[in-house]
């Protein structure tokens, strides 16, 4: 189980250092495959003695199209960090209102939600936002960059 953990271990630093390095852009990322395709070849043919081990062997093996997907792809954490916590919203809605919401409102919630997160992710408030009436986070942004920035004279 050790080597097993080291092994990964080992692949996750090295990739972990040029998302901090560069972040989450696939041509830096995607140079990374070598390393994990040879972590494949060694866990996929080694033979584990311990239960623990050869479960962790199988779930590798199990997930081995999807784990790493992240290094082809720009901006795709490499974690889950950011579907956990949206998820933590949702639990709270729900134990808010004791785990009943019709359909609708339940949509409805949701789309604000994702709103609101995007929002907190791009560092604008979800309230000043909702005033602007835009419907682009993206442009409303830009507008706000503009209005602040002063003109030359």
């Amino acid at each position: 189980m050790k080597l097993l953990a080291r092994q990964f271990a080992d692949v996750l630093r090295a990739i972990i250092e040029t998302i901090d390095r560069f972040g989450l852009k696939a041509r830096h990322l995607h140079k990374h495959r070598a390393a994990v395709e040879a972590f494949y070849k060694q866990v996929l043919h080694h033979s584990y003695e311990t239960q623990v081990a050869l479960g962790y062997q199988r779930r590798l093996e199990k997930t081995k199209d999807r784990l790493f997907t992240f290094l082809d792809f720009d901006g795709v954490p490499w974690n889950n960090n950011n579907a956990e916590h949206a998820i933590k919203a949702f639990v709270h809605l729900r134990r808010v209102i004791g785990g009943t919401s019709t359909f609708k409102g339940l949509r409805e919630y949701l789309t604000l939600l994702s709103i609101s997160e995007t929002c907190r992710n791009k560092g604008c408030r979800f309230l000043d936002f909702l005033l602007s009436q835009e419907s682009d986070i993206d442009q409303f942004m830009a507008r706000r960059r503009r209005a602040s920035t002063p003109k030359a004279t």
